[in-house]
């Protein structure tokens, strides 16, 4: 990866760090939030069966990180291009 120069470079990793804290900040919501602090009320209601806060703790926080990492994918090769750092 080369870099027109330092300015980029520095910008590049300004905003893909920004994507990686924003997205990791989405799963820890999502993990944490739905599936220990919210569960009570989540249990209320459900989903396949299960209770919706026990479903979050379970599985549904694993499938929320499955579905950030292609977010990210796309978000970083979009990133990419716009820095023009794309592989070729």
């Amino acid at each position: 990866m080369s870099f027109e120069n330092n300015d980029k470079a520095a910008g590049y990793w300004r905003e893909n760090l920004r994507l990686v804290l924003s997205l990791l900040a989405i799963w820890a919501a999502v993990s944490f939030g739905c599936g220990i602090l919210l569960v009570d009320v989540l249990n209320e209601f459900t989903f396949m069966g299960f209770k919706l806060g026990f479903w979050f703790a379970q599985q549904g926080a694993m499938y929320v990180f499955v579905a950030l990492i292609f977010v990210y994918v796309a978000k970083a090769n979009a990133l990419d291009k716009k820095y023009n750092v794309q592989e070729d």
